[in-house]
């Protein structure tokens, strides 16, 4: 380890800028925002520095370095493209016993400038010695995006509970399981939802009665297959969750996200039939977050649309156990995306419509009539089975016969594969498609040979989308 990572209060100390350039006004905004109080040394103003010093944010000190200059500062930074200057004023602080920073000069560094992400008062730093500075920031970029935007105010709570706290748990063991059953559960939950007085409450209530542990169920869409689909706020969660429900359509590339040490419970449905009935599943949910667990419910697309989450939620209620929904990608939208079919076009399709192939016996048929309208396209869940019925129905009720059509399987997922042919042949195209599979009906479809972009590179060699066109 070359260099020992620590945070330097800088608030209300006087920090040295030598330069007053577009790099300089990087560091300096910085600074000012860690409340160091900012003295510049440059010959002239960029624009960025000269409107701070024209709001008092900084103050202009000279126009030339003097060494003199370091004698009552904290920190020294050398900004400027003048290398002697750069090199006369490591020296100078150096000498001193003085931290000085010449950017984009590593040797000339006793202290180096890590990439940030800034929760504050949460702050990671993430250093590579000045020896890649790139990597550093792409780690950076990989680390904002698991950690919530609400965590700086979530440690702000925590500090105006903490003397509360260590008055009522009298043992670090006992204040750290406290603290790790509310960074985990409904406390962070509801932060992340924006309700904190709701959050407060839950940490009275954990105070109040520590036996009676209250846990949440969350319904997370994991989208149509592909792990980068899945929303951010998605992965944040499923990385917090105690025991993870999810489904056959979820993709073993997303559930490779999911905690480490969650329990997994397959309640997978497939079509014909289910691994656990309805209402055995929304029982097993309810128990868990009695139990005081945060239970994920991982459902493949978007858990509102044909995923029955409404239903799994609806006995959540009944049953009085809080819960949160996270959206996710549809397969309608995603799978159609990564085939190449845009599911609207201002020439081909000025409506989209949702339908599912698989309902409850009792419910209403189909209104053919509307389904079978030109210039929309029809998005059709589960519905390979009803492949012939459909085909049939909609010519039946006026629908073109050649209409394209187009059986997307296993969409956005490496091994997906996608049929195109004609409203008439719909039944053949569906038939022994893998699953999960989505009929796409409408003009839009024909686009396909000029939008088709999604590749998946296995390992052993380039795979493309399989296409088959019985046109």
């Amino acid at each position: 380890m070359d260099h020992l990572p620590i945070f330097a209060a800088v608030k209300n100390r006087p920090v040295l800028v030598i330069g007053g350039g577009e790099i300089a006004a990087r560091k300096i905004a910085f600074l000012l925002r860690a409340g160091a109080k900012v003295q510049v040394v440059a010959r002239e103003l960029g624009g960025e520095v000269q409107r701070l010093a024209d709001e008092q944010a900084l103050v202009w000190l000279a126009t030339e370095f003097d060494e003199t200059q370091l004698d009552a500062v904290f920190l020294v930074i050398a900004a400027t493209s003048d290398c002697a200057l750069n090199r006369r004023v490591f020296d100078a602080a150096d000498a001193r016993h003085r931290l000085v920073n010449v950017v984009d000069d590593q040797p000339l560094c006793s202290f180096i400038f890590p990439s940030i992400v800034d929760r504050s008062p949460i702050v990671v730093a993430i250093s590579s010695g000045g020896n890649a500075p790139v990597l550093a920031r792409l780690l950076r970029e990989k680390i904002e995006a698991l950690l919530p935007g609400n965590l700086g105010r979530m440690a702000d709570i925590a500090g105006q509970w903490r003397e509360r706290i260590k008055a009522l748990r009298k043992t670090t063991d006992a204040r750290r399981r406290f603290w790790e059953a509310a960074f985990r559960g409904r406390f962070a939950s509801l932060m992340a939802a924006g309700n904190e007085q709701a959050a407060q409450a839950v940490l009275a209530e954990a105070l109040a009665a520590p036996d009676r542990s209250r846990g949440e169920i969350i319904l997370v869409g994991a989208g149509p297959g592909d792990a980068g689909l899945l929303t951010l706020r998605g992965l944040q969660v499923i990385q917090q969750a105690d025991v993870v429900f999810y489904d056959h359509l979820v993709s073993d590339e997303v559930l490779e996200l999911t905690r480490r040490d969650a329990d997994k419970i397959c309640v997978g449905k497939r079509a014909g039939g289910h691994a656990v009935p309805q209402h055995e599943t929304n029982q097993m949910l309810i128990d868990e977050a009695r139990a005081g667990k945060t239970v994920v419910r991982l459902k493949g697309g978007d858990p509102f649309i044909f995923g029955r989450g409404g239903e799994e939620l609806q006995a959540a209620a009944a049953a009085g156990v809080p819960f949160q929904v996270v959206p996710g990608v549809t397969a309608a939208s995603g799978a159609t995306a990564y085939a190449g079919i845009p599911l609207t076009h201002r020439d081909f399709a000025q409506s989209v419509t949702f339908v599912t192939g698989h309902y409850k016996a009792d419910s209403a048929p189909f209104d053919w009539s509307q389904l079978a309208q030109s210039r929309q396209t029809l998005a059709v869940y589960m519905g390979t089975m009803k492949a012939a019925e459909i085909s049939q129905q909609l010519i039946l009720h006026g629908r073109d016969k050649a209409t394209p059509v187009a059986v997307i399987s296993r969409g956005t997922r490496r091994d997906q594969q996608v049929k195109t042919g004609t409203l008439e042949q719909l039944e053949n195209l569906a038939l022994n498609a893998p699953m999960p599979a989505l009929l796409v009906v409408g003009e839009v479809v024909q686009l396909r040979d000029a939008l088709a972009w999604f590749q998946h590179s296995t390992g052993t060699g380039s795979f493309d989308n399989s296409v088959v066109n019985l046109a």
